[in-house]
């Protein structure tokens, strides 16, 4: 059975009058890649200051393992290790010294510090820039660094706060890739503004819009959250669009080629069905037929549309 690590409940902050967040409540097991998907100015970055203690919320509750953040806040925060969105490096430091300097201030004892820093480099992929100095590495490596540094202390929960921004696509890859095995060790939340970034990475998401929760499922439950509308069918033998739009239940039919058409409809129960039988009844030779998922980005607008607006 999986142990919460974090038990947020009923948090609410406000910068002056206007509220950030409001009425919060999650939890998150043990294990794996959480995504908090939100717009920039959605929420995301205050929820994840006050579940690592950087800042007080106005009421609600934080819990990491068992400790809670306002009453035990130095217990909650040694099973933290926290990367916000501009990461805490000393550029003028090489990448050995900086992490060791970091080992002393997570409290590790002095003769493990240097057992624990050569773990953090070599899960980082950064080992062999032991005695470079930070300001001399690329924006990749910057950010592994970044991320060793919120591992060193073996932390049960990792926050990473838009860890992939600012980063080419190389460098993302291999960034999504090293979350993905930290994942498998710890609980990680990974938050992001960029919906494919989330569904790379991610198995479970939870959403915040206007600073409240608006989806938590899984990955694959947030993809499919909107019905598909629309196929693509691919002909042989293609007939003009007006007999394809006298197919029941066609709503608008859009041709992408020679042999191939976008179908819209208005149900989806058995339109294929309905497509193949006129296909072979009118020798129309279907090749292939495929159902369209939603965009990510049509989900993220549907959602965002159905933010409640909570008032104190």
């Amino acid at each position: 059975m999986e142990n919460t690590i974090v038990k947020i409940s009923h948090l609410w902050h406000r910068y002056g009058t206007a509220w950030a967040i409001q009425d919060i409540d999650f939890e998150i097991n043990e294990f794996g890649v959480l995504g908090l998907l939100g717009s920039n100015g959605a929420g995301k970055s205050t929820t994840m200051n006050i579940m690592c203690g950087v800042l007080n919320q106005v009421k609600g509750e934080v819990t990491i393992g068992g400790y809670d953040m306002r009453k035990d806040p130095i217990a909650a925060k040694k099973l933290i290790g926290f990367l916000p969105q501009n990461a805490p490096l000393y550029l003028d430091l090489t990448v050995n010294e900086y992490l060791t300097q970091c080992a002393h201030l997570r409290l590790i004892p002095k003769k493990e510090i240097q057992k624990a820093v050569d773990k953090a480099m070599a899960k980082c992929g950064v080992a062999h820039f032991r005695n470079r100095l930070i300001a001399n590495l690329s924006g990749g490596y910057k950010q592994r660094v970044g991320i060793a540094q919120a591992i060193i202390h073996e932390p049960k929960l990792v926050v990473l706060d838009e860890p992939t921004n600012g980063l080419d696509p190389n460098q993302i890859i291999e960034v999504r890739k090293l979350i993905k095995e930290i994942g498998e060790e710890k609980s990680v939340i990974f938050s992001s503004h960029i919906l494919s970034e989330v569904q790379a990475t991610c198995e479970q998401v939870k959403m915040i819009e206007n600073g409240v929760m608006v989806f938590e499922n899984t990955m694959d439950a947030f993809n499919n959250y909107i019905e598909p509308d629309s196929l693509v069918m691919h002909m042989a033998n293609p007939p003009i669009p007006e007999a394809l739009k006298a197919v029941a239940g066609v709503t608008a039919v859009e041709v992408l080629s020679a042999q191939q058409f976008r179908i819209r409809f208005s149900e989806a129960s058995d339109i294929s069905e309905r497509l193949v039988e006129a296909s072979v009844h009118n020798g129309w030779r279907l090749k292939e037929l495929t159902l369209e998922k939603s965009s990510l980005d049509q989900i993220f607008a549907q959602l965002s549309n159905k933010t409640p607006n909570k008032k104190s």
